[in-house]
């Protein structure tokens, strides 16, 4: 008899998870035993039904799918990973590749591919929509360092300089020149356009 891959689903759209575990639920070796709309909910959802595999949506409040992924991987590294996202975005790949992530594919691939793609990282296989490949080998690593997305993610609501630097814990000089250093990496003209940029290509 075969064995029933114990599945986890973490997507914040209702409508969307519902389909998902309906269409998931289809399969004869598949069965959806855990949902989650939040990203900081994954982990004790995952211990508490000892599931096989993870199905993680990158964009989720709580905590995205990638930290999500990277969580899940340092604490239950037998778990096999599948992230989900909306949109294409290079930077996006490969971060989750880096998190520890198994499969990538996007949201709206059948869902035959879907619980291929379930099957084969439990078999040990790695999955990757084709497309998403080709556009992160083309875009090239993220130029951005660590200390330069915080910030970027931080300047995404407005906030001042003076605001930045009393949030990060920085001086006003140290958070201009790491602005400065994205906005020339980045080759545009201020702050927002940066942040447009690097939420574009998924390096935020």
């Amino acid at each position: 008899m075969t064995r029933t891959i114990k599945v986890l689903l973490a997507e914040d759209q209702s409508m969307v998870r519902e389909a998902l575990a309906a269409l998931l639920g289809l399969e004869d070796d598949i069965e959806v035993v855990a949902q989650v709309a939040r990203g900081d909910e994954v982990l004790a959802a995952a211990r508490a039904h000892a599931v096989d595999v993870a199905l993680l949506d990158i964009e989720m409040p709580g905590a995205t799918g990638i930290e999500a992924a990277a969580q899940l991987h340092r604490e239950l590294p037998e778990l096999k990973l599948v992230v989900l996202t909306t949109f294409g975005r290079p930077g996006y790949l490969r971060s989750a590749m880096e998190a520890g992530a198994d499969a990538f594919l996007v949201k709206d691939a059948p869902a035959a591919q879907l619980a291929e793609a379930v099957r084969k990282v439990l078999a040990g296989e790695r999955v990757i929509d084709p497309t998403l490949a080709a556009a992160a080998l083309a875009e090239g690593a993220n130029p951005l360092t660590d200390r330069e997305r915080e910030i970027l993610r931080a300047a995404a609501d407005g906030s001042t300089n003076a605001e930045l630097a009393a949030t990060l814990h920085l001086s006003q000089g140290t958070v201009r020149n790491y602005l400065s250093t994205a906005i020339q990496k980045l080759a545009v003209r201020n702050r927002a356009e940066a942040v447009r940029i690097a939420r574009e290509k998924g390096w935020l």
